[in-house]
């Protein structure tokens, strides 16, 4: 099926509609942020705008979204392919989990990535991105609910993970990432606790970048922030229910 195309026109979403979800999302964040200016100063809103137009990606665009999201790497690296000239300046977060056929094209078109759980691909990361970038920003992956079903290392097992990966070139670790349980708060605590423990246990040249803790998405993104959240990934809040 195709899920988008290049010449798509809008599906039914005007230019209001997106721009008002955009500015009513930034006024939840900025309403978070005040309520709990302790816990982190500033909130990156990351668009996540798999399996939507490229006509929806430029109307958040134009309403000053900078930061998107995508799941899947052929679908991401198409949409990043033909709004380069457009839209240079957008930042491309690949949040979807990727196999080992793939990091190629993840290194060579995404910023940054908050999927690994694995020294093997953050190696063919390192390996297959260009020199002509910066070096690409990196995320561990969680798996705070232990659950079969998702992707993601123990908590446990995140230090030993991180000090393999910091010693790769071309790659920042920069924090961790997890996808918890609907309705958990319990577990973007257990996440806070994690990122400050393991900051304070990391190398001090380490440490200096380990500044992102990347959780909530469009339901719970509020109770993220409230345990420390630097970036949020929202989706259906921005877009509207996907209806493919």
């Amino acid at each position: 099926m195709l899920l988008y195309r290049k010449d798509e026109p809008l599906k039914n979403m005007s230019d209001n509609t997106i721009q008002n979800n955009l500015q009513t999302t930034l006024a939840m964040i900025n309403n978070a942020i005040s309520q709990y200016p302790y816990v982190t100063p500033s909130v990156t809103l990351i668009a996540v705008s798999k399996r939507q137009t490229v006509a929806n990606i430029q109307l958040a665009a134009s309403a000053e979204q900078v930061h998107f999201g995508e799941n899947y790497v052929q679908e991401g690296v198409d949409k990043i392919t033909y709004l380069k000239k457009e839209l240079p300046n957008l930042v491309w977060h690949m949040i979807g989990s990727i196999q080992s056929n793939k990091t190629r094209l993840v290194a060579e078109h995404f910023d940054w990535i908050h999927t690994i759980d694995r020294v093997k691909i953050a190696q063919r990361l390192s390996e297959q991105r260009p020199k002509h970038l910066l070096n690409m920003n990196v995320l561990i992956q969680i798996n705070i609910d232990n659950e079969s079903s998702k992707s993601g290392i123990l908590p446990e097992d995140a230090l030993i993970l991180i000090l393999a990966v910091a010693q790769l070139p071309r790659l920042q670790v920069r924090g961790l990432m997890c996808i918890p349980e609907k309705n958990s708060p319990l577990a973007f605590e257990r996440m806070a606790i994690l990122y400050q423990n393991l900051r304070q246990s990391l190398p001090s040249n380490i440490a200096e970048s380990f500044d992102v803790l990347s959780m909530g998405m469009s339901q719970d993104f509020m109770s993220a922030i409230a345990y420390g959240a630097t970036h949020i990934r929202v989706g259906t809040a921005i877009f509207g229910v996907r209806s493919i």
